[in-house]
């Protein structure tokens, strides 16, 4: 063993007299040649343990922070300056500080600003700030093209069940045709609320999204050519239709969600939208300007609705408020009276009776209630505010006084009648006619009320108030799809029908039930143009919006 070592050593010695030899030559090819190693052969390191890719991630997102040098070791290292070029170094160096700490405050305020919602009155340019200005001017073009008509007067008051049955059997046929004749994706996130506008010569129909979003699809426009680098024209877009996107509510996150579109009755050029930012906002496309009409303090507003007058609203909140607004006066001179104890999803104001008011609560509550009383109410139960009280400040009438007064005798008839469901009321909306109303409530029924205005008297509760109809369908969408709520067409010279949303994966009309086309998303808002039969809009949680003609 040892005469084995002592040759394996010798050999060793001998392989390092020749490389030495060969280096003295300059022959290091030689060397490498020969399959030497220019230096000692190195032990095998020790397995390194596995680094997660976690680690290195976060590593590589930091950002270096340039560090703060000591002013003692800069005055030191810069000491042979004179004492002119110190007096100017210092002075860059501090309006290098003051500069940048300008930049920091200010970037700070946009980012709080970010998070704020807007008050102010914004334009088109602001509200489409990801729009090119020639998709503004297409925009201003579409809806100037509009006739300033708003939806179609109501002048056949008929009650539906002395309509001919002849008219049944035609709006059968006439949806037996329909099917689906656009898609695309006009808004960004979960569409929440639609409106489709009166115009006859153009599909133009309104989405609001989670996000505060206002998406207006033009869905039978032709799409314009658009060309190429090389001037060839490009693909045509799978997209149907023209689509532009405003952003009316910010922060464009989900505590500006959309949930009510409404339009001036007497001007089809403005249009009405509310907000989880807690503002109601007019967007008139004649001025191209958005103001703020109404705004509650840290209050969700879950519906409006309009007089015919234009002027007046009615505004349901998240927290069980029902609000009285006028536009002619100042946005904060309004009243809210604490109706229910859980949030007020749906209020409508009747078509051809405006003092009748339909409110659908959490509470399983349907309410209907008598708005001149109401109006009335704060004269009856308020002291006088003292001088010293701004004249424009809203009117709070809490649970208590509002109490009081129904049961008072000037408060007598304000409730005109009422019906409990088993859970929560998604909606509850008058017909055309203002005779009859259907409510979607979560206990998996949608409801339907023939009301004689003859058996409803001023001061006095209706004795009964049963619906004439129960219809079972599923309206258990959870959380990721926006709540299903029955939508009368608001065509009054056509049979009384509505849509509603289909967790099948389709769209009802129900006068008689007509299943349209199977899709793959749930259509869970539905809207109909209110002047054209079997012509119906949807949208979906992807904000995949779909017309039906």
């Amino acid at each position: 063993m040892s005469g084995h070592m002592d040759f394996a050593k010798l050999r060793e010695e001998n392989i390092a007299k020749n490389r030495a030899l060969l280096e003295q030559l300059e022959l290091k090819e030689a060397v490498a040649g020969l399959g030497f190693s220019s230096s000692k052969p190195k032990p095998d390191a020790a397995a390194k343990p596995v680094q997660s890719s976690f680690s290195k991630k976060r590593k590589a997102s930091e950002v270096v922070v340039p560090r703060r040098q000591s002013s003692r070791l800069t005055r030191v290292a810069k000491a042979s300056e004179t004492p002119e070029e110190r007096l100017k170094r210092e002075r860059e160096e501090e309006t290098r500080r003051v500069q940048e700490e300008t930049e920091r405050l200010a970037r700070e305020e946009r980012e709080r600003e970010s998070k704020r919602p807007r008050h102010q009155d914004l334009d088109l340019l602001t509200m489409g700030d990801e729009m090119a200005p020639s998709d503004i001017h297409s925009l201003n073009a579409t809806i100037s093209a509009c006739a300033r008509t708003s939806q179609a007067k109501n002048e056949n008051n008929s009650p539906t069940q002395n309509r001919d049955e002849s008219e049944l059997n035609e709006l059968k046929k006439q949806y037996g045709k329909v099917k689906i004749v656009s898609r695309a994706k006009v808004t960004q996130d979960r569409v929440y609320c639609s409106l489709y506008h009166p115009e006859k010569t153009k599909d133009l129909i309104f989405f609001g999204d989670k996000h505060g979003q206002l998406g207006i699809w033009d869905a039978l426009a032709p799409q314009e050519e658009v060309l190429g680098d090389d001037g060839d024209a490009l693909p045509v877009s799978e997209e149907g239709g023209k689509i532009f996107r405003l952003q009316p509510h910010w922060p464009a996150t989900s505590k500006s969600s959309v949930s009510c579109i409404k339009i001036d009755p007497l001007n089809a050029h403005n249009i009405y939208t509310s907000a989880y930012d807690c503002t109601i906002r007019s967007i008139s496309f004649e001025s191209g300007q958005s103001r703020e009409i109404f705004a509650l303090d840290d209050v969700l507003i879950s519906s409006m609705d309009i007089l015919p007058d234009g002027h007046e609203f009615w505004i349901s909140d998240a927290q069980g408020g029902l609000s009285h607004a006028d536009v002619r006066e100042p946005k904060h001179c309004s009243t809210r009276y604490q109706l229910a104890d859980a949030k007020i999803g749906c209020v409508s104001v009747n078509p051809t009776h405006p003092e009748a008011l339909l409110v659908s609560s959490n509470n399983r509550s349907l309410t209907l209630w008598d708005a001149r009383k109401l109006t009335g109410l704060p004269m009856v139960t308020l002291p006088t505010p003292p001088p010293s009280s701004p004249a424009d400040e809203m009117v709070e009438i809490d649970s208590e006084a509002f109490n009081a007064f129904l049961d008072s005798k000037q408060g007598k008839g304000t409730l005109m009648a009422d019906w409990t469901h088993q859970k929560s009321v998604s909606s509850a909306y008058w017909d055309p006619s203002g005779s009859r109303i259907v409510s979607t409530s979560y206990d998996d029924t949608i409801r339907l009320w023939n009301v004689d205005w003859g058996k409803l008297t001023v001061d006095k509760k209706a004795k009964s108030f049963n619906p004439f109809s129960r219809l079972r369908h599923n309206c258990q969408t959870g959380k990721w799809l926006t709540i299903l709520k029955s939508q009368w067409n608001q065509n009054p010279d056509v049979f009384p029908h509505f849509t509603v949303g289909n967790m099948n994966h389709s769209l009802n009309v129900i006068s008689g039930t007509v299943s349209l086309i199977r899709i793959t998303a749930v259509q869970a808002v539905t809207c109909s143009h209110p002047g054209i039969v079997a012509r119906v809009a949807s949208g979906n949680a992807s904000g995949r919006c779909t017309l039906w003609a």
